[in-house]
């Protein structure tokens, strides 16, 4: 006897696909970001495995079971990732509209951006400290709020200078420890903590700045600059990533941030 099976497939079922894939990716990145891309895999499998006991086999003990662990298991999900959560969904609503592109931009130029003469300030305090190997930590706040980072730290509020960074990244000073955030055209705190990034990818010749930079870019889109002690090299880091930068590039990149 042949059976002939029809399958209506649709534009729904066509959404439906894209939307799941495009959950697992995110999912995938979050993980792999936090250094637990293993744990991802294991999920994969563990919603497979709870597919073919529930739906296929109809196993309802077996199903029961998977469906108590597995509403257990999300809230333990949440707990345990709850920063990773909370910085994807603070990229998420960093994505503006148009429209808001727009009020943002009437706001910076009320506010006050970088001008030209202070990002020559920064450029050239950092071309100092790279020729000098003295280590550095620079954030450049956009659109996210830093206030909570700036409280760590020391309020200097302070006019851009290259004099002024560079006696505050001087070795053995009070402030030269931490990073220096920079918002609404300002010096506005030293000395402030950062997170640090658990991405484990990251390359072993970069240290603890490094990771802190990369921490603060995992959870804002905040521009950070970092002078490494050790090689006297600068990178920047940035949306969740971080890359070393010839000072020659640096005064474009932080001129398209604006």
């Amino acid at each position: 006897m042949l059976f002939v099976v029809i399958v209506f497939f649709g534009f729904k079922d066509l959404v439906d696909i894209l939307l799941v894939a495009l959950l697992l990716y995110e999912a995938f990145r979050l993980l792999r970001t936090s250094g637990a891309v293993n744990l991802f895999w294991g999920i994969l499998a563990y919603v497979g495995l709870w597919f073919l006991v529930s739906f296929v086999l109809r196993l309802e003990l077996t199903g029961a079971i998977f469906n108590f662990i597995g509403s257990a298991g999300a809230v333990a999900l949440v707990v345990i990732f709850q920063e990773e959560i909370r910085g994807m969904f603070s990229r998420i609503g960093s994505r503006m509209s148009s429209a808001q592109q727009i009020v943002r931009f009437r706001q910076q130029k009320e506010q006050g951006v970088l001008t030209d003469e202070q990002i020559h300030q920064i450029v050239l305090a950092c071309e100092h400290m790279a020729d000098s190997k003295v280590g550095a930590l620079i954030v450049i706040a956009t659109e996210n709020d830093l206030e909570e980072y700036e409280q760590t730290g020391e309020t200097i509020n302070a006019d851009i200078s290259a004099r002024m960074i560079e006696n505050i990244f001087f070795k053995n000073t009070p402030l030269h420890d931490g990073a220096l955030i920079i918002r609404s055209g300002r010096l506005q705190s030293a000395s402030c903590i950062l997170p640090v990034s658990k991405n484990q990818r990251i390359p072993k010749h970069y240290g603890l700045r490094h990771r802190a930079a990369l921490g603060l870019a995992e959870k804002s889109d905040a521009l950070c600059i970092v002078v490494s002690e050790e090689s006297g090299k600068i990178s920047i880091a940035q949306d969740s990533k971080i890359a070393a930068i010839k000072l020659s590039a640096l005064v474009d990149r932080l001129q398209n941030n604006q």
